[in-house]
C-alpha cells in the first residue's frame, strides 16, 4: 500500500504547497493578460475619434447651464429640435478627464476601460471553472478580436456592464441562487445614463424570463431560477432605466436609432463585416466554437442558443456590435469547456484580485513607457483632423453659419464654437441629410442648391473633397485658408451690398 494511502493529509498537504507556489506565477500571468490590450492601445496612442469631441462638447454645455439640453443647441441644421443626451454621464467622465490630463485623458479613459473589459472577460470565463491556461487564452481571443472598438466611445461601458451582467446571469443559472441578480438594477442605473446599448442588456434579460416561462410550463431542467424571480429582475431592470434625465424618452431614442437603416448602410463602423481583416475571421472562429460547445452538450439550454441567435443578427447586422457576439461565444465556450479541468484549474483566492491591482498600475506606468505625452497626441491630431483650419478660424474670430462635411462635424462643434452643418449625431441628422451632405460633398450636379451650403458664410472642408475643388472656382467664396490637410472658404460680399444685408445668397445651379 502506497504511503499516499496512508497518510491522505501528507498529499493534501504537498498539493497545497504546490498550489502556494504556484500563486505568484498566477499573478504575473494575469498581471500580463489583463494589460497587455492597454499597451497595445498606449502603443498606438490615437484621440482621433470622430465622435468624442461632440460628446465633450455635450457634456461642457451640461456644466455650463447646470442642466441638460431637451433641443439641440450645436448645429444650423437641427436648431430647436428635439435633442437628449443620452449619454450624459460619459460625456462627463471624457470631459473631466480632458480637463486633468489633457488629449492624455482621453487615452487614459480607453486604456482604463480596456483593462476593466479584460478583467471582466477572465472573469466570466474562470468562473465557469475553465482552466487557467484555456481560461487566458480565451480571454486574450475574446478580447483581442474587438480591437477595431478600442476607441474613446461610450460603447466601451457597454461592452463591460454586458460582461458583468452575462456573468451574473450564468452564475445565477448555475447554482440557483438569485442574490446576485439584485444586484443588476444598480448596473442599469449606471448603464442607461453612460451608453443606449442597454437595450441590448434588457434583451438578455427578457432572453432568461423566456426561459423561465419555458421551463415553468414545460421543462423545469432548463433553468433553477424561477419565473417570478426572473421577471421580478427584469422588471427592477427596466424600471431602473428610467432613472435619467430624460425618463422614458430613452427608450424612445433607442428605437430611432436602431430604425435608422439609412445611416447603417452608410457608416463603415454600422456596416455588416466586410472580412477584410483577421479580427472578423476571429469573430467568426469564437461563433463556430460556441457553436460546437452547444451542440457537443449533454442537454439543449434554450437560454444559450436563443442568446447565441440573438448575439448572431447583432453582430452580423453591424461590425460595431460584434462584442456582443464575442462576450457570448466566449462564456459558451468556457462553459463548454468547464469539464476539460486540470490541476492548474485551482487558482489562490486573491491571484486576480491582486493581479487587477498590479494591472492597473503597470498599466499607468505604460505611458512613460510608450511616450505617450499631449504634445505628440496633438501632432497626430493635427494630422488627421482639421486642427489648424479650426485655430485659423478661432484666431481670426471668423463667425456665421459653417458648412462642413460629416466626419468633421463633432471635432469643429468642438474646436470654433460654431453651429455645425453636420455631425455624428446619427439619431438627430436622419437619413435624408446625411445623403444630402454626402452628395453635396462629392460634387452632384445640384450641389449649389444644398440648403444648408445656400445659407453658410464659411466652409471647411478636405482639400481633396471635390466641392472642394468646385468652391474654389466659385467667385461667390473666397479661400482663406489652406494647408494639407483642410480648406477654410469665406463667402465674399460683393462692393455694391450693404453689408447689414448680409451676404448674397449662392445662386442655385448645376455647378457646371
Amino acid at each position: 500500500m502506497s504511503s499516499a494511502s496512508i497518510h491522505p493529509e501528507a498529499d493534501t498537504g504537498t498539493a497545497k504547497l504546490r498550489l502556494s507556489q504556484r500563486a505568484p506565477w498566477q499573478v504575473l500571468v494575469l498581471t500580463a493578460v489583463y494589460v497587455l490590450p492597454a499597451f497595445l492601445c498606449l502603443r498606438h496612442a490615437w484621440v482621433g475619434d470622430l465622435d468624442i469631441w461632440w460628446h465633450m462638447k455635450a457634456g461642457q454645455w451640461i456644466l455650463h447651464h447646470n442642466a441638460f439640453p431637451y433641443s439641440d443647441p450645436f448645429s444650423s441644421y437641427a436648431a430647436g429640435k428635439t435633442w437628449i443626451a443620452y449619454s450624459w454621464l460619459f460625456d462627463l467622465i471624457v470631459l473631466k478627464a480632458y480637463g486633468w490630463l489633457g488629449l492624455n485623458g482621453v487615452v487614459a479613459y480607453t486604456a482604463g476601460m480596456l483593462v476593466a473589459i479584460t478583467m471582466a472577460y477572465h472573469r466570466l470565463i474562470r468562473r465557469a471553472g475553465i482552466g487557467l491556461t484555456p481560461g487566458v487564452l480565451l480571454t486574450l481571443a475574446a478580447v483581442l478580436c474587438i480591437a477595431p472598438l478600442w476607441t474613446a466611445r461610450s460603447w466601451m461601458f457597454s461592452i463591460l456592464l454586458f460582461t458583468v451582467q452575462l456573468d451574473v446571469l450564468v452564475q445565477a443559472r448555475r447554482s440557483g441562487g438569485t442574490r446576485e441578480l439584485w444586484c443588476l438594477p444598480a448596473i442599469y442605473v449606471l448603464w442607461a445614463n453612460v451608453h443606449i446599448q442597454f437595450i441590448d442588456g434588457l434583451v438578455v434579460l427578457a432572453i432568461a424570463v423566456l426561459e423561465a416561462a419555458f421551463a415553468y410550463w414545460w421543462d423545469r431542467s432548463q433553468t433553477p431560477i424561477g419565473f417570478g424571480r426572473t421577471a421580478g429582475v427584469f422588471a427592477a431592470c427596466a424600471g431602473a432605466v428610467l432613472v435619467n434625465p430624460y425618463g422614458f424618452g430613452i427608450y424612445t431614442t433607442a428605437y430611432g436609432l436602431a430604425s435608422q437603416q439609412g445611416v447603417l448602410n452608410s457608416l463603415v463602423e454600422l456596416r455588416a463585416m466586410p472580412f477584410r481583416d483577421i479580427f472578423d475571421y476571429g469573430v467568426v472562429f469564437l461563433a463556430f466554437g460556441a457553436v460546437a460547445a452547444l451542440a457537443r452538450a449533454r442537454s439543449r439550454r434554450l437560454f444559450e442558443c436563443v442568446l447565441l441567435l440573438f448575439s448572431v443578427v447583432v453582430s452580423f447586422r453591424s461590425q460595431r456590435d460584434v462584442w456582443i457576439l464575442v462576450t457570448v461565444s466566449a462564456a459558451i465556450m468556457a462553459a463548454g469547456s468547464a469539464d476539460d479541468r486540470s490541476g492548474e484549474t485551482a487558482c489562490k483566492a486573491w491571484a486576480a484580485p491582486a493581479a487587477s491591482l498590479l494591472a492597473v498600475i503597470v498599466a499607468i506606468l505604460g505611458f512613460a513607457a510608450f511616450h505617450v505625452n499631449n504634445g505628440r497626441l496633438a501632432k497626430k491630431l493635427g494630422e488627421t483632423l482639421p486642427v489648424h483650419a479650426a485655430e485659423f478660424v478661432r484666431t481670426n474670430n471668423i463667425q456665421g453659419s459653417l458648412f462642413n462635411n460629416y466626419d468633421w462635424g463633432g471635432y469643429l462643434m468642438w474646436s470654433t464654437d460654431l453651429p455645425v452643418s453636420i455631425d455624428g449625431r446619427a439619431e438627430l441628422v436622419g437619413d435624408g441629410l446625411f445623403h444630402q451632405s454626402a452628395a453635396t460633398w462629392a460634387g452632384a450636379p445640384d450641389w449649389a442648391c444644398d440648403p444648408q451650403l445656400q445659407k453658410a458664410q464659411l466652409v471647411i472642408g478636405p482639400v481633396t473633397a471635390p466641392l472642394t475643388q468646385l468652391l474654389r472656382l466659385n467667385s461667390h467664396f473666397k479661400l482663406a485658408y489652406e494647408d494639407k490637410l483642410a480648406a477654410v472658404f469665406v463667402v465674399q460680399v460683393p462692393s455694391s451690398t450693404d453689408p447689414a444685408d448680409g451676404p448674397v445668397p449662392l445662386p442655385c445651379t448645376s455647378g457646371r
